[in-house]
């Protein structure tokens, strides 16, 4: 399959708009940028490790009820209701896998879970993939069980070094990578009309009107301060009042064009935008259309990001959601399902068999720094640290009246 036909089949449509998967998994942002505990209206309640276990069905009953965002696998070029790397599971392991593309926010389907998570009661679901940020709550909480690694071999022996230790889960005890990305800028080198190197670049007067900037601020504060110089693994409320009274200078000054969810993706395409905070997927995606579209990791660094698998607490089915886990950790698999997504892969072998592999599509796949990032991009890329309830909660009031809320 080729990279162009895997993108015509990673769109989809809404109000009769193009958008990509992208827009669904961060996108929410630009709606629900103070997405807090208290946002969503709920109480923050840890689970002790000794009640989180609940009965596993798993010899008996061969289904994995598996939570995901929608567009985020692959799909079957003749039959858009199946995923070829599900089914090859269920071949594997005769294990069904009842998929759903029910997460289109990070914030809502903590609501949605929470109620059965808070009363002990088995949740209807045994592998859910959620964001960085989103994982430090539900790590934070207990909200999730801890792997049973000797389920997890594949994962042992394959994930990408650069996102074995998350600030969340320094060891990697409750959550696995489901696929990673960068955040950084991205613009048209044609309008622009010269590089850009740096966050600052964004801030430059000929671009006044004409920048975006992510609205959720746990999406948009990593790539902000490092362009301000600071170390987003161990950063401090200093850092964070910098990037805000920067940001509030560029509102008053009319710089910043809007502050967007994944609908950035279209005035990119369309050169309304002429530079901005960026996913690394989504500009893959458009440089097969557009090829002046450019993405950067800025010289000062950027955000590498992972959305996880867990298993929440009681899930029914713990056993069967760590095989699915190992599987997709199978270079062979990991491949396939890199090829399709097109963000970071965190199984470094996956790369080789694509570079092998008879399908052109594939070994185009396996030399793209934005899939399988190189040594010297790697070494710009952090992970931001575990945040707190407290803190979330007062940066997240103090951003949204900077950008309108």
């Amino acid at each position: 399959m080729t990279r162009a036909r895997n993108r015509a089949q990673s769109t989809m449509r809404i109000a009769g708009h193009a958008v990509d998967r992208r827009m669904f998994l961060r996108g929410a942002g630009a709606t629900a940028a103070v997405g807090t505990l208290a946002a969503c209206g709920v109480p923050s309640a840890y689970v002790q490790e000794s009640k989180r276990g609940g009965t596993d069905k798993s010899a008996k009953e061969k289904i994995v009820r598996f939570s995901n965002w929608a567009l985020y696998i692959d799909i079957d070029e003749d039959d858009e209701q199946k995923h070829p790397t599900l089914e090859a599971f269920t071949d594997k392991t005769g294990i069904k896998v009842r998929y759903s593309e029910e997460i289109n926010d990070n914030d809502e389907f903590f609501g949605k879970i929470h109620p059965a998570i808070q009363a002990g009661k088995e949740p209807g679901r045994d592998a859910i993939v959620i964001s960085d940020w989103m994982c430090t709550r539900f790590v934070r909480l207990g909200w999730v069980q801890k792997l049973n690694k000797a389920n997890l071999p594949q994962v042992q022996a394959n994930l990408a070094e650069s996102l074995r230790s998350p600030g969340y889960d320094p060891h990697r005890e409750y959550t696995v990578p489901w696929q990673s990305g960068i955040t950084g800028i991205a613009y048209n080198k044609k309008l622009v009309g010269r590089e850009l190197k740096s966050v600052n670049d964004l801030w430059h007067p000929d671009l006044k009107g004409r920048v975006t900037v992510f609205a959720g601020f746990m999406e948009a504060a990593a790539l902000l301060m490092l362009g301000e110089g600071a170390d987003i693994r161990t950063f401090k409320d200093a850092d964070v009042d910098v990037v805000m009274e920067r940001m509030q200078k560029l509102v008053d000054k009319n710089h910043i064009r809007s502050f967007t969810g994944g609908d950035y993706t279209s005035g990119l395409a369309n050169g309304d935008i002429m530079a901005c905070q960026a996913y690394s997927g989504d500009v893959g995606q458009l440089q097969l259309d557009n090829p002046d579209i450019e993405f950067v990791v800025p010289e000062e660094g950027g955000e590498l990001w992972s959305e996880n698998l867990m298993v929440p607490d009681k899930a029914a089915h713990k056993t069967n959601a760590e095989a699915l886990m190992d599987f997709y950790y199978d270079p062979e698999v990991a491949a396939e399902l890199a090829n399709y997504v097109e963000y970071v892969c965190p199984v470094p072998a996956a790369q080789q068999v694509m570079a092998e592999s008879q399908d052109a599509g594939m070994r185009e796949s396996a030399t793209n720094p934005l899939i399988f990032p190189d040594a010297e991009m790697t070494a710009k890329l952090h992970g931001m640290r575990e945040t707190t309830e407290d803190e979330e909660r007062r940066w997240e009031k103090t951003w949204g009246k900077i950008i309108g809320l």
